[in-house]
């Protein structure tokens, strides 16, 4: 089985429709970034993501150099700035698609959001 995770900072406080963005951000751009097979196979699975919490910034690179150092295809995103944070505001981390086994063993202390 497939999934993807994506982190969000709890610390910034977003509020709904910001964290919606900065979420949806972090899934297209880590779904992006894989390569074409894991991507088909994950969606032909339903495409299965699960959203959790990282508690600052540094828990969220913590977890971008777990994710690199497994070769877990990964998305770090940075606000443009435009509405609620400051320009280069790192909000989420998307991690995946990838085996759930492989992604877990990154990620499966963290609790979902």
């Amino acid at each position: 089985m497939y999934k993807q995770v994506i982190l969000a900072r709890q610390d910034l406080k977003m509020k709904a429709g910001k964290l919606a963005a900065q979420v949806a951000h972090a899934s297209l751009e880590a779904a992006l970034n894989s390569d074409r097979k894991t991507l088909g196979e994950w969606l032909d699975e339903g495409g299965k993501k699960v959203v959790l919490k990282a508690a600052d910034e540094k828990e969220l690179l913590k977890h971008k150099q777990l994710a690199d150092r497994e070769k877990l295809k990964n998305a770090l995103i940075r606000d443009a700035g435009r509405t609620a944070l400051k320009p280069g505001t790192i909000t989420c981390l998307g991690i995946g698609p990838d085996k759930e086994e492989k992604i877990d063993r990154v990620t499966g202390k963290l609790r979902m959001l």
